[in-house]
């Protein structure tokens, strides 16, 4: 069990068995996480008991906890809700977070107003609007407002109606894009019942809404206002032209919302279709960041609660991938839901749809996110930042060992200098000894042997030393520094399988996000000094086997040995070039070189 400052055990003793929310902070009064408990006595120790102690990013957060403050509800169902809404106000670190997606505009229907307007907007802050998107396809966006403005006389001014009064009406009314309510020639009820119009058009209901332009328009003709009528007929002729705005395919029958999910990593994209009369009339989505180790369950949980019960517009029936984690909790909320988990049937090819769309996003995602952080500052800053360094990584090495079977053991050491490859300071190694059949051994030679050249010559070391291997290969280079005196040099190493960057005496490993910058910089490196390596280890072997089977032929020394390997690259090419073009190369003869064919010829 995790040790706990005696002021917070006292608070965690006297804690309530009752549901309620839980807010960790930190020793300035930072809330590092929100959590919901259905108990919250047995919850909120529960993070101070061993079950979590493989979790490098638990133990994270228990090194900063220092206070904790609790809120008790009446029942579970409330704390999801109190949960969402403290999230949403402190943004704490240690929470999932819904990304703040700025990029994609929405239509907004504000209806607060007793005289709504339709307005595109990247914000979703107006009290009271409903809203529609975020339009990913900015060309669609348009069109949609293009029909709406063509078919309904929805207001464009900022005037503050009824309240605000003109003397006489704007253009808008003079082109019938407007009937005028700022002058009280429109009167509440009628632009109202037109507003709901726009709404089910938004939605999708076109049928209900050429239902009603028919009935006006047959109205308008029968009381002689053929003017009217005649604008009735043209909405009407418009409504069975155009597309349905955002429609995407037609499965089935019926009304439905349904949930797509994708995730990589510490990223998730959840989507939402609105699936009315059979028709995707509409896709949103939200972005979700910091998730860690949460699972999908929690996920898809946080994502429903912050995304679709606030929402407006929803029909009976939610399909969703798999059950949320609080699902009984959530059915509370929304009691006149039906919840499904289709395995076949049109609500699994709805439901096929939504993730198909929603792996699409995740990939836009991460392309996103790579040209930004391409376009971003340094990502040495970001390296020394997210691994808690005293200062900057300017300069840095990384050490790498290859071999073939416990021969031609090499090891080879790269210096990037402000995040970039400094060639002049690679340095290549011969393993010897032991090393050659250890891998650790070898890495305790390597780092032996260049830190003690490089104190030796009064040369610059390097501000981080990356070791490409895991804890065994970090231990051996850790104890071949503190060997030299340079114990307190900046150390760690990088696990190619999960890329986990691990430090010196600490058990747990740092996983860095897939898209970080500082995580792309030591996979660089990592990748670079694996190259060098391999190349310096495969011309070792090839070396090796020219000069062993060189070794028996008379009058062919190292010297005349190394002009082959150079002139020809490998056995093989010697053993395909001529005597004339041996004969070319300094201290060959003619007899020379046929001599050299020849025995090759016999050896093989």
């Amino acid at each position: 069990m995790a040790e706990i400052p005696d002021a917070l055990q006292r608070k965690l003793d006297t804690l309530p068995d009752a549901p309620g929310v839980y807010l960790w902070k930190d020793a300035e009064g930072n809330v590092l996480y929100v959590g919901k408990a259905k108990r919250l006595k047995p919850r909120v120790r529960s993070y101070f008991l061993d079950d979590h102690a493989a979790s490098p990013r638990h133990q994270f957060l228990l090194r900063q906890i220092a206070d904790v403050e609790t809120i008790v509800v009446q029942n579970e169902a409330q704390s999801l809700l109190l949960e969402n809404n403290l999230i949403k106000e402190y943004l704490p670190r240690f929470n999932v977070r819904l990304k703040d997606d700025k990029s994609y505009p929405s239509i907004a229907v504000t209806m607060a107003e007793p005289f709504p307007r339709v307005l595109v907007t990247r914000r979703r802050d107006i009290p009271g609007a409903r809203y529609f998107g975020p339009y990913t396809d900015v060309a669609l966006l348009r069109k949609t407002l293009a029909v709406v403005r063509r078919l309904y006389t929805v207001r464009s001014c900022h005037d503050d109606l009824p309240t605000e009064r003109r003397a006489r009406p704007c253009l808008d009314y003079f082109i019938h894009r407007c009937q005028a309510p700022c002058v009280g020639w429109q009167e509440m009820v009628a632009y109202r019942a037109m507003i709901q119009d726009v709404l089910d058009f938004l939605e999708g209901r076109t049928t209900d809404v050429r239902a009603r332009v028919r009935d006006a328009m047959l109205a308008a003709s029968e009381r002689q206002d053929f003017e009217r009528a005649g604008q009735y007929r043209d909405q009407l002729k418009w409504l069975e032209q155009v597309e349905k705005p955002d429609t995407v395919e037609i499965i089935g029958a019926g009304d439905a919302d349904v949930v797509g999910y994708a995730r990589d990593g510490d990223d998730a994209v959840g989507v939402f279709l609105r699936v009315r009369e059979g028709r995707v009339v509409a896709r949103e989505h939200s972005f979700l960041e910091n998730l860690g180790e949460d699972p999908d369950d929690q996920i898809l949980n946080f994502l429903l609660v912050r995304s679709y019960v606030p929402r407006t517009g929803r029909v009976r029936r939610l399909v969703l991938p798999f059950p949320p984690a609080d699902m009984e909790l959530l059915q509370e909320l929304l009691p006149e839901t039906d919840w499904h988990v289709p395995q076949r049937g049109t609500a699994r090819r709805w439901l096929d749809l939504a993730d198909q769309n929603a792996q699409h996003l995740m990939e836009s995602l991460r392309i996103e996110t790579f040209e930004t952080d391409e376009r971003a500052g340094d990502p040495v800053y970001a390296l020394g930042r997210d691994l808690g360094l005293a200062s900057v990584p300017r300069s840095m090495i990384c050490i790498d060992i290859s071999t073939n079977q416990g021969r031609d053991t090499v090891g080879s050491l790269v210096w990037f200098e402000a995040g970039r490859p400094k060639k002049s300071e690679y340095r290549k190694f011969k393993i010897q000894g032991i090393g050659q059949q250890d891998d650790f051994a070898a890495i305790h030679e390597v780092v032996t042997r260049y830190f003690t050249r490089r104190t030796q010559e009064g040369a610059p070391l390097p501000d981080l030393v990356v070791i490409d291997g895991g804890k065994g290969q970090l231990s051996s280079a850790k104890d071949a520094l503190d060997q030299l005196g340079l114990g307190a040099m900046p150390l760690v190493s990088l696990a190619k399988k999960e890329e986990e960057v691990f430090f010196p005496d600490r058990p747990e490993s740092l996983r860095l996000s897939r898209r970080s910058p500082a995580l792309r910089l030591l996979q660089r490196i990592r990748d670079e000094t694996h190259r060098f390596g391999v190349a310096y280890n495969r011309k070792r072997r090839t070396e090796r086997t020219i000069t062993s089977a060189l070794l028996d032929i008379p009058g062919v020394g190292p010297s005349r040995r190394r002009a082959l390997l150079e002139r020809f690259g490998s056995l093989a090419g010697v053993r395909s070039a001529t005597a004339a073009e041996i004969a070319t190369l300094p201290g060959f003869s003619t007899t020379l070189a046929e001599r050299v064919l020849a025995a090759l010829a016999n050896g093989s």
